[in-house]
């Protein structure tokens, strides 16, 4: 049978949690995850966590667009950074880690072999697999 134990979860003075660092056991597995993960995955505090998705659905729009039409474009200035240019639409946007892995996926890509090659370079391959992708129907 599995004990269960219940702790007394009430916020301390402050309006916090108060965490009883003498049990359990530290894990350097959790701060490695950390900081291997891409700069707009990280986040300091829930609080700041709370902010950015907050401002990434404020900003967000859903539009159905076909493959084909979307255009992908590096900048010989900026190495690292690819934008994705959409019909209908005068701005290019940043794919996020998630999105441009999606994107990958979508034209057969390995995302992270793309994302170890040159901007320009990964580019030319998911524009490639973009304009030859045909939807499954």
């Amino acid at each position: 049978m599995t004990n269960v134990e219940v702790l007394d979860a009430r916020p301390d003075a402050r309006g916090g949690y108060k965490v009883d660092v003498s049990r359990g056991e530290r894990v350097g597995r959790v701060s490695s995850e950390w900081f291997n993960r891409p700069a707009d995955e990280r986040y300091l505090s829930l609080t700041d966590l709370f902010a950015s998705v907050k401002s990434r659905s404020e900003r967000s729009r859903t539009r159905t667009v076909e493959s084909a039409a979307v255009r992908v474009e590096a900048s010989r200035d900026d190495a690292e950074r690819l934008l994705l240019l959409l019909p209908g639409s005068d701005a290019p946007i940043a794919p996020t880690h998630w999105s441009f892995g999606q994107l990958a996926s979508l034209v057969g890509a390995p995302a992270a072999y793309l994302r170890q090659l040159p901007a320009a370079l990964a580019g030319i391959n998911l524009q490639y697999g973009l304009t030859s992708h045909r939807a499954l129907s």
